[in-house]
């Protein structure tokens, strides 16, 4: 057989993977017995094939939540904040290294605990972009007796949509990379321009994403598994990445992304904002608010690494066994994001009455919901929100703000505004409206990851308008952005360069 050698390693990747099954269903935990697990055994029945696909999500989630990959990539690099003293010492200058966008000072000093070193190397999305691709593959290549044509089509829907969410991931750390679709995939590539790879994905999304349902009859997948909103959210993302860094008309982008954005909309009721008070069922996962989650189960003894979440540092006793929590927001960030004296049931359900302090009494308790053991030192048993359907309406308003379509940005900003009693977006217009969206953003969306990537891509990162810790132009036109790529990836790959600004 052709790629028998390269099948015959997938399958030992497969079988490690069932080892560290996620608990997303009843299904997933009836494992198949190792030796069924190769050549003409496998790709036979349909549990073959729901466990591959749970084999996908767990590398996943071993790429981002086994380190403080989240944190320190999309909420802390560049951000307003400051060291408390509970982090006191050398042993905690990491935080202050990213803030400053100093990463070769993390990733080479003592630190390996956070795993920064891990996030520079990219081998676990392209193992879950090489395994989306064999699941593409195989799938279609299955009996009709197995998979009706229904369940083909979702399968290769959900692989279409692992590989790009891989490769968005690693085109905001890395920029340019290596872009490919061939199952069994193993002769080298150069780095693709960036805009070219989404581009590529988004015409390969197109193709497939109304092949996911919208939601799931089994509550335990709800989120956890790809969904149309999902995909719908990711596409809005790419357009929106390419609309920040591309030369060409911007136009086409924001078009894409208010048309998709109205599509999600359309759900049939599959998603809906719920209310605030209920924001430890949308954090603690699986509910209408949640698009797209990586699982943690403490019953089933699965958790992420203690630095992975963002509780991790706006936490403090009871919650956590520091009596500071690790970091807090300039004071005039937070004045900026939440006005004194104004509204908003946020600053209450999300925040203590501490939100102002600077002393590291302030806590975050958006993300605080069961423990283990009340005070002992473990992250809240949340699930990792990856997208919620916050995101996509906000990404919706942006855009009809650059569309000059003003009037519908506003009503879909006050989607979010409403559901926080705050007051509405009324007679706002030009740069102040997409001023008002980009702030709605920062405060909706804090701690879940976006608030640096929403800073490189709208170009605000070196303005000092919008973070205290901007980035000079310089080092920002010369990929001071992006994350550093580890040297082993030129090993055996004559077309592979590295990001220049960090070596």
């Amino acid at each position: 057989m052709k790629y028998q050698g390269i099948k015959t390693i997938i399958y030992i990747f497969l079988t490690a993977s069932l080892f560290t099954i996620s608990s997303c269903g009843k299904e997933f935990l009836n494992l198949t017995p190792i030796d069924d697990l190769s050549g003409n055994n496998y790709w036979k029945r349909e549990r073959d094939v729901n466990q591959y696909v749970q084999g996908i999500y767990n590398t996943f989630r071993d790429a981002t939540m086994q380190m403080m990959f989240f944190p320190a990539s999309g909420d802390l690099r560049c951000a307003p904040i400051n060291r408390t003293s509970a982090t006191s010492g050398a042993g905690r200058d990491y935080i202050s290294h990213v803030m400053n966008n100093n990463l070769n000072a993390a990733i080479y000093g003592d630190f390996s605990y956070f795993g920064f070193d891990k996030i520079t190397r990219w081998n676990l999305f392209y193992k879950m972009a090489q395994s989306a691709n064999i699941l593409y593959y195989e799938v279609g290549q299955m009996e009709s007796s197995i998979l009706s044509d229904r369940q083909r089509d979702a399968y290769r829907a959900e692989a279409v949509f692992l590989r790009n969410l891989a490769y968005f991931f690693m085109v905001r750390l890395y920029g340019d990379i290596p872009y490919y679709t061939e199952a069994y995939q193993s002769s080298p590539l150069p780095r693709t321009n960036m805009i070219q790879v989404l581009k590529n994905g988004l015409a390969d999304m197109e193709q497939h994403y109304k092949n996911l349902p919208w939601t799931y009859d089994d509550p335990s997948i709800v989120a956890v598994r790809a969904m149309r909103g999902a995909g719908i959210t990711l596409m809005m993302h790419m357009n929106m990445w390419i609309a920040g860094f591309t030369t060409e008309d911007k136009i086409p982008y924001y078009e894409k992304v208010a048309e998709l954005g109205g599509e999600i909309l359309t759900n049939g009721g599959a998603y809906e904002l719920l209310p605030l008070e209920r924001t430890k069922e949308i954090f603690k996962g699986r509910t209408k608010e949640g698009l797209f989650e990586i699982v943690q189960n403490l019953n089933f003894g699965e958790t992420f690494h203690l630095s992975a979440t963002f509780a991790d540092y706006v936490l403090r006793a009871p919650n956590k066994v520091t009596t500071r929590s690790y970091i807090y927001y300039d004071t005039k960030f937070m004045e900026t994001l939440y006005p004194r004296g104004e509204q908003d049931k946020r600053k209450t359900v999300w925040f203590d009455e501490y939100i102002y302090n600077t002393d590291g009494m302030m806590q975050m308790l958006k993300f605080v919901n069961v423990f283990m053991e009340e005070g002992e030192d473990y992250n809240p048993d949340d699930n990792q929100i990856v997208f919620r359907y916050a995101d996509p309406i906000l990404l919706r308003a942006e855009a009809l703000a650059e569309l000059n379509r003003e009037d519908e940005a506003r009503e879909a900003v006050n989607m979010i505004r409403r559901r926080a009693g705050a007051k509405l977006a009324q007679t706002e217009t030009g740069e102040e409206l997409k001023d008002f969206i980009w702030w709605e953003r920062v405060r909706e969306l804090m701690g879940e990851g976006h608030f640096y990537y929403d800073l490189v891509r709208t170009k605000k990162v070196v303005n000092s308008d919008y973070t205290s810790r901007p980035m000079n132009v310089v080092a920002f036109n010369s990929g001071g952005w992006t994350w550093p790529i580890h040297k082993d990836a030129l090993l055996n790959n004559p077309f592979m360069t590295l990001n220049n600004f960090w070596n």
